[in-house]
C-alpha cells in the first residue's frame, strides 16, 4: 500500500487533487482509515493516477476524465474521448483568434479589415442554408438570434442558427483565400442568399462570396447581393456541442423520415399540450420500443420508471426532419432532460439539436 503522498509523488497529481478525484468518484482509494481518515492506495492504482494527471493537465473535463478511466481497458472507446476532447480544444483556439482578431479593430478601429474570398458549390451552400433556415430566431428581444452565424474556416463555411430552443448547423466546403472570420448575416439577407442561388441552377456549379467582420457578399451567374452583416455577439453555439460530443450518446436511432414523418402528423398521433409564453405547444414524446428502434409513446401509457422517454415540440422536430432532406437521418437520445440530436448518417457537420420539454 501507498500513502497519499507517496501515490501523489508516483503520478504527479497533488495530493489535494487526489482528495478531489476521491470525493468525485473517479480515482478511490484502496483504504481509508476509519480513525484518522487517512487514505491508502495499491501499486496497481499508479497507472489510473498518471492516467488521471494527464488528462488534467490536456484540460480534460472530469466526466471525461472519469469515462477514460472507466474504459482505459477499451483502446479504441478512450481514442474517441481524446479525439473528441482535441477537437474541443482546437474549436477553443480558433475561437481565441477570431475574438483577439476582434478585439484587435475594436482597439484600433480604423485598421483595414482583412477581406476573406471563397469559391463554393452553388448547390451545396444553397443545402447549407435550407438544413438552417428554420431554427432561426424571430424575438425582437433578442436581434442576435434573428440571424444566421456564418464561420469562415480554412477550407469552407460553417452555417449556425438558433432561437435557444433548437439548433441547427450546416456546413458547405469549398476554396478559401484569406483569415478565418464570423459575419452575422440578418434573415432577411439569409432569405435574399437562398433565392439567389436558385438563379444560379443550370448555370454556373459556384458561388462566389466576399466576407468581412461586418458586410457578406455574394454573387453567382452574373448576379449579386450584399448585407451589412449584424454587429452583436453571437451565443457560444459550442458550449452545447462540446455537451453532445463529451461521449457517445446513450442511443443512437437510424430513423426513416417519411415513416416518423407520417406517424407525427397521423389524426390520431397522442400529444400533450404544454403552455409556454401563453401559446399552447404540442408535445410529442418519444421512446424505444422492444427492438431498440423509435416510438411515440402515448403520455398516459404506463412505462418502466427507467424507460427512456424525452418530451419535443412537435412543430420543431417535423422542422428538423424536413431540414435534414434525407430519407434515413440518425436521432441520438441521452435521456428526459438532455438535448435531442437530429443527424445525417454521412455528414457529421448538419445536424440538429432541440431541447427537451420536461414530462
Amino acid at each position: 500500500m501507498r500513502s497519499i503522498g507517496e501515490l501523489a509523488r508516483a503520478s504527479g497529481l497533488t495530493v489535494s487533487a487526489l482528495r478531489f478525484y476521491d470525493r468525485s468518484g473517479v480515482l478511490v482509494p484502496a483504504l481509508v482509515d476509519p480513525a484518522t481518515g487517512y487514505r491508502w492506495y495499491r501499486d496497481d492504482q499508479i497507472a489510473p493516477a498518471r492516467l488521471v494527471a494527464g488528462l488534467r493537465r490536456v484540460g480534460m473535463p472530469l466526466a471525461g476524465i472519469a469515462d477514460a478511466l472507466r474504459h482505459r481497458h477499451e483502446p479504441a472507446l478512450v481514442h474517441r474521448l481524446l479525439d473528441a476532447h482535441l477537437r474541443r480544444l482546437e474549436d477553443g483556439l480558433a475561437d481565441a483568434r477570431r475574438e483577439l482578431s476582434r478585439i484587435r479593430t475594436l482597439i484600433d478601429p480604423e485598421e483595414i479589415p482583412m477581406t476573406t474570398r471563397l469559391v463554393l458549390p452553388r448547390a451545396d451552400l444553397a443545402a447549407a442554408v435550407d438544413a438552417v433556415r428554420f431554427a432561426v430566431g424571430s424575438d425582437p428581444d433578442l436581434p442576435v438570434l434573428s440571424a444566421v452565424l456564418l464561420e469562415v474556416e480554412a477550407d469552407g463555411v460553417r452555417l449556425i442558427a438558433t432561437d435557444r430552443h433548437r439548433l441547427a448547423v450546416a456546413r458547405a466546403g469549398g476554396k478559401v483565400d484569406g483569415p478565418e472570420v464570423r459575419a452575422l448575416l440578418p434573415a432577411d439577407a439569409v432569405d435574399e442568399l437562398r433565392t439567389l442561388l436558385d438563379t444560379g441552377v443550370g448555370i454556373t456549379p459556384e458561388a462566389q462570396v466576399t466576407v468581412t467582420a461586418d458586410r457578406v457578399e455574394v454573387s453567382v451567374a452574373g448576379r449579386a447581393m450584399a448585407a451589412a452583416a449584424l454587429p452583436y455577439d453571437f451565443p457560444d453555439y459550442r458550449r452545447l456541442l462540446h455537451g453532445q460530443v463529451g461521449g457517445a450518446p446513450a442511443y443512437r436511432i437510424p430513423v426513416d423520415v417519411v415513416a416518423l414523418r407520417g406517424a407525427l402528423t397521423a389524426d390520431d398521433v397522442p400529444l400533450l399540450l404544454r403552455e409556454y409564453a401563453g401559446v399552447a405547444v404540442e408535445v410529442t414524446v418519444l421512446g424505444l420500443d422492444d427492438r431498440g428502434g423509435l416510438r411515440v409513446v402515448r403520455p398516459d401509457e404506463a412505462v418502466d420508471p427507467d424507460a427512456v422517454r424525452v418530451g419535443v415540440n412537435r412543430e420543431y422536430l417535423l422542422d428538423a426532419l424536413d431540414a435534414g432532406d434525407r430519407g434515413q437521418l440518425v436521432l441520438e437520445l441521452d435521456g428526459p432532460i438532455a438535448p435531442l440530436a437530429v443527424r445525417r448518417p454521412d455528414d457529421a457537420d448538419a445536424f440538429s439539436i432541440l431541447m427537451p420539454i420536461r414530462l
